[in-house]
């Protein structure tokens, strides 16, 4: 950190620590808001919990552009030990994703040569199927300028784009019969829902392609006379789920599907300015910088939904990682994520057109 900067290496450690301390699974983050909302407002910024949940900070540094950095603060269930070794931090929600907010927080802190508004959002149930969190940023935050969303990359890559997603539920009900009977007992039906489903998507659909769907049977509950399967599809963009969700609709008349949520893929190019940024920063800390799209969905998709603007998703850890029980980050990574990050900011205060400050925000 920079000698003017209000963020020491002791003070991003110690504070990303406590964050891992603080249990936060989805539904249970309100201890882990009130942590943030007080070490942001430690920092300077302006800071609140709103009505969904989620710690807002935000600084004004002068009149320029409005970037908003939005990770989440839920995490997937189990606790796991905090602890530090060999230059690594471990715990729930090292990579998945307490560490990017933390960078988030610590390089809006330490870029005091911004000049504009800068916004932090910790959200809230971004590991839910609806993404409350960041579904109320949508509709009540004016639109930003430029948005980033903190999730897994590594320190070093920025992430272009995410597949969409679409949720399914297959409720079947059937009149109780005997086992042996030769009639489709309930259980048969939601399975070879399931089995249509495929058939549909084509043998290329899986996970490995950014360009293909891929499936998921996220759960399937039952008996002969009644059932329900939980489907979950992640998409390209272009695909057209409206078209999928009639054919099976057709295609499986015993039972009804429904739709439960469906987020549009989302893909931005290697010119956009918030990459451009990042790539920038990444650079100044001696990197070569990569990218990269990823084939499940974050809250860039909910945000780019209605926010046509410069946008990319960043931040320190490993992916590969996410919900594991050996969860943990480079410390040197995660404080190279902040040195990015801030000049990233310092780059987009540069190059985007200048707005005045939110009237309500507190000038620095």
């Amino acid at each position: 950190m920079t000698a003017a900067s209000p963020v020491t290496e002791s003070y991003a450690v110690g504070m990303l620590r406590r964050m891992l301390e603080i249990p936060s699974p989805s539904y249970g983050e309100a201890e882990l808001a009130a942590f943030l909302v007080a070490s942001m407002t430690e920092l300077g910024f302006d800071a609140r919990v709103d009505e969904a949940g989620n710690a807002v900070g935000e600084i004004v540094r002068g009149p320029g552009p409005t970037v908003l950095l939005l990770g989440h603060m839920d995490t997937v269930t189990g606790d796991l030990p905090v602890y530090a070794a060999e230059g690594r931090l471990y715990g729930r929600g090292a990579v998945d994703a307490k560490t990017p907010l933390a960078t988030m927080v610590c390089a809006a802190a330490a870029a005091t040569d911004f000049r504009g508004r800068v916004v932090v959002v910790g959200a809230v149930e971004e590991e839910t199927a609806l993404s409350r969190g960041a579904m109320h940023i949508r509709r009540t935050h004016p639109r930003p300028d430029a948005f980033v969303i903190g999730e897994p990359s590594g320190w070093s890559t920025v992430v272009l784009g995410y597949k969409g997603k679409l949720d399914l539920r297959y409720e079947v009900e059937c009149e109780a019969t005997h086992p042996s009977n030769p009639l489709p007992k309930a259980t048969e039906l939601a399975a070879g829902a399931w089995a249509t489903l495929l058939e549909l998507l084509g043998p290329d659909a899986g996970h490995g392609s950014f360009d293909q769907p891929g499936p998921t049977l996220v759960s399937i509950n039952g008996d002969l006379t009644t059932a329900t399967a939980e489907f979950s599809i992640r998409i390209p963009p272009g695909f057209d789920h409206h078209k999928l969700v009639h054919r099976l609709t057709e295609a499986v008349p015993e039972g009804r599907i429904t739709v439960v949520n469906t987020v549009e893929a989302c893909r931005v190019g290697r010119t956009d300015a918030v990459v451009r940024a990042l790539t920038a920063g990444i650079r100044q800390q001696g990197a070569k910088p990569s990218m990269k799209v990823k084939t499940a969905t974050s809250d860039m998709n909910t945000l780019a939904e209605v926010w046509d603007v410069p946008m990319a998703t960043y931040g320190p850890g490993d992916s590969k990682l996410d919900h594991a029980d050996d969860e943990h980050v480079v410390l040197s990574d995660y404080l190279g994520g902040i040195e990015v990050l801030s000049a990233a900011l310092r780059e987009l205060g540069a190059c985007l057109p200048p707005q005045a400050p939110a009237p309500h925000a507190t000038e620095e």
